[in-house]
Parts: structure tokens; C-alpha cells; sequence
């Protein structure tokens, strides 16, 4: 199967921290950022961030932009994270007019996604948690969101809402947390366009096998979408991919062919430090060696590993995958 390989754009301008927040490096225009990630061997898809990138006043320019540089917008990602008005919660705000706004963001998403041909809006409710004890409101929090998540899907079930989940930050615990709730909330939800981002980093902070979580959600035909990075799992780092959970990798992309995930592969790092280019071209590098790796071996012998499930054979069998040794 071909994949395809697409990277967030945001990622290729002037990443900041909270202990820089002026940033790591001086912020390059949209213009600048398209035709990098155009010069990255094999990405072909761009996902925009609202607000960020594209409103409905530069909708027009971003169209005329990917089809310059040959890039089809793979998602966008309504900005429901960043802004002062999402501070308390976005979907699961105690302001009912803060929970219709952001509908009407993410239905805006979804009417420019449509403009540019693209399938899938990308939803990170960063803001929808909480911090202290007794300060979640369960019962009315989760009903917000399946209200919430099933009235955006019908404002156009052509149109594909993928929700990406994560265990913590900006808020101590989110309520999109693991691949199993997020999958319950799809699951009551009941439309056939609302599905599942993985983030591997996220996947990995919440000590998830992401192997497994693909597969979960592959089985319910549910996983709409891929993000890629790398991090020790105490925090969401956004490293190079393959950088540090390399065999986890191996895994995780053996059971992607499993259940026949066709969609992108989408690099979303934070590159402090490094190139940005650099870094997602490396990324693309090592989810394609991994590829190789399996097709080279045999993707039916390591799953007849799997199926023996003797750890010291696996493990002899990944060394000489690994180091030919």
C-alpha cells in the first residue's frame, strides 16, 4: 500500500515553549513555511490549523497556495486550545455561549475542509478538562461533549471528524484522555464520520501499547487518523519519530496493516532546536525504514511471532532485524 505522508504547518514555523515564549527561532511567513514543507521528499499533505493558518478570509490564497506548490490539505484542525476564550473549556465550558461557539469554529472547519477538497477536520479539545479535585462535572461534561461532537457531524456527514485524545495538558486530566473513552463517547455518538485521532506521543503518555489502541479502534473501524512523534511518555515532547520507541513503532505499523488503515501518516513534531524540515523529513525516513523492515523480514513471519508469543524468540528475531546480529 502507498502511503501518505503529510505534516501540520505550524510545525515548520517558530515553535515556542512557556520558558520562551518569544519563541526558538524567528517565525517564517505562510508563504515560506508551504514551500518548505514542499521541499520535504514525499510529503504530499498539509494539515492547517484555524485561525493559524487558515480562516475564511485567506480560504481562497491557501487554496491557490497548496495547488502551487502540488499539496493536498490532508486535515484542518479547528482552534479550540489557544485562544483566551477557550481558557475554561471549549465544548464542556459552563458558558453555554462559549459551547455554541465552538461548534460554529468547528463547523467552519468543516466548511473550509470542504472548500479545499479535503475529508477530515482533526478535533484536539485541549481545553476540555480539569485540575483539582471536585472540579469536573462528569455527568454534564461528557453529555456536552456527545451533544456537542453529534451536531457537528451532522452538519456534514461527508466530512470526517477525527477526535484526538490526551491524557493531560494544558489541563492536569482531559476528558478525551485514552483511546478507550474516546472511542465509548464515538461510540454513543453514533455517527459513521466520527472517529479517532492516535498521536503516538499522546498514546504513549497515557502508557498505552499504541500497537494495541490501533487495533482497538482499527476493529471498530473507527481510527480515522495519524499523528507521529516520539517522547519518553512522562511528557508530550514531539521528537523525531522512532527517535526513542523504535520497536514500538515496529508494532504499531505491523498492526496498521493489519486493519488496513489507509489514511495519512502525519508528522507532528515540535522542533525546538532542530530544522524543522530536518526533522520531518527524518521522521518520514524512519516510518519508511520501518516499512522496509517488515516488508524485508515478512510481515506474515512476525505474525506468526505474535501468534507463538515466546518473548526470548521475538526478541532474537528483532535483534536481527535491528542490528544483523
Amino acid at each position: 500500500m502507498e502511503r501518505k505522508y503529510s505534516a501540520i504547518l505550524g510545525n515548520l514555523g517558530n515553535t515556542c515553549d512557556r520558558f520562551l515564549s518569544s519563541g526558538y527561532k524567528d517565525q517564517p511567513s505562510k508563504t515560506e513555511m508551504m514551500k518548505k514543507a514542499a521541499s520535504i521528499p514525499d510529503v504530499t499533505g498539509i494539515e492547517l490549523v484555524g485561525t493559524w493558518d487558515i480562516t475564511r478570509e485567506n480560504l481562497e490564497e491557501m487554496q491557490e497556495m497548496l495547488s502551487a506548490h502540488h499539496l493536498q490539505c490532508s486535515s484542518i484542525i479547528p482552534d479550540h486550545f489557544s485562544q483566551k476564550i477557550w481558557g475554561k473549556g471549549a465544548f464542556t465550558s459552563r458558558d453555554a455561549g462559549i459551547r455554541e461557539k465552538a461548534v460554529e469554529a468547528t463547523f467552519e472547519a468543516m466548511d473550509m475542509a470542504e472548500y479545499l477538497g479535503c475529508p477530515l477536520v482533526n478535533i484536539w479539545p485541549g481545553q476540555d478538562g480539569y485540575d483539582y479535585p471536585l472540579q469536573g462535572d462528569f455527568e454534564k461534561a461528557y453529555q456536552w461533549l456527545v451533544d456537542a461532537f453529534r451536531i457537528c457531524a451532522d452538519h456534514n456527514p461527508g466530512i470526517k471528524l477525527a477526535l484526538e485524545y490526551k491524557m493531560k495538558e494544558p489541563r492536569t486530566h482531559s476528558y478525551l484522555a485514552t483511546a478507550a473513552n474516546t472511542l465509548l463517547i464515538c461510540e454513543e455518538i453514533s455517527r459513521d464520520n466520527v472517529g479517532v485521532c492516535i498521536d503516538f506521543g499522546h498514546a504513549l503518555l497515557a502508557y498505552e501499547n499504541v500497537a494495541e489502541s490501533s487495533y482497538v479502534l482499527g476493529r471498530k473501524k473507527k481510527l480515522f487518523h495519524l499523528h507521529f512523534n516520539d517522547n519518553y511518555r512522562s511528557w508530550d515532547d514531539d521528537m523525531v519519530v522512532g527517535s526513542i520507541h523504535t520497536i514500538e513503532y515496529i508494532e504499531m505499523l505491523l498492526w496498521t496493516r493489519k486493519i488496513g488503515y489507509d489514511g495519512w501518516y502525519s508528522m507532528d513534531l515540535y522542533p525546538y532546536r532542530e530544522d524543522a524540515g530536518e526533522a520531518i523529513s527524518e521522521s518520514i525516513e524512519w516510518l519508511k525504514a520501518i516499512e522496509k523492515l517488515i516488508d524485508n523480514y515478512g510481515e506474515n513471519k512476525l505474525h506468526d511471532l505474535i501468534v507463538k508469543g515466546d518473548a526470548t524468540k521475538t526478541s532474537k528475531a528483532l535483534r536481527g532485524l535491528l542490528l544483523g546480529y
